[in-house]
């Protein structure tokens, strides 16, 4: 049983309008969309993250990072053959070019959106060896940050009651 009814938490709550939307839409996902293209979120500090994913086949024209709101999106689409798909083969096997006899890199088109904490930033996308590394930091504003208050008394001076033993 998939089936879950998260209407009575939109009744009920203030403000986790985005925890319910997130849990409605995760019993809502197949578990096979998640599995293409393979990723791995690493830390790579206190405030740092790194999104790799293995995108073979891909081009950097091929490949689209787009940051809106709290939301990371990166696309992947194969560029279309010049002359069709189907006359872009013929072509490339009378040239003398690659004819598959097991196609197992994937070239499918993809989409993958991640929810990007408040405060997590992109701060840059690289493609090498077939992965896409995509740097993210964690940058809290200084209003945000938790400081020290100093505590003073009345008067300047502290008074201390000692407690009697009884």
């Amino acid at each position: 049983m998939r089936s879950l009814d998260l209407s009575p938490l939109f009744r009920a709550t203030v403000g986790f309008d985005r925890l319910a939307s997130a849990l409605d839409a995760a019993s809502r996902l197949d578990d096979s969309a998640y599995s293409y293209p393979p990723y791995n979120i690493e830390k790579t500090g206190d405030d740092s993250y790194r999104i790799v994913m293995a995108v073979a086949g891909f081009g950097e024209d091929e490949l689209d990072v787009t940051v809106k709101e709290n939301s990371l999106t990166i696309t992947g689409k194969k560029a279309p053959a010049e002359n069709g798909a189907e006359n872009g083969a013929q072509n490339r096997a009378q040239n003398g070019a690659a004819k598959y006899l097991h196609r197992g890199i994937a070239t499918r088109a993809f989409e993958r959106r991640f929810d990007l904490a408040d405060h997590i930033k992109v701060t840059g996308a690289r493609l090498e060896n077939g992965l896409l590394s995509v740097e993210l930091v964690r940058e809290i504003p200084e209003a945000k940050r938790p400081r020290s208050i100093k505590i003073g008394t009345v008067g300047g001076s502290a008074k201390v009651i000692e407690n009697e033993a009884a």
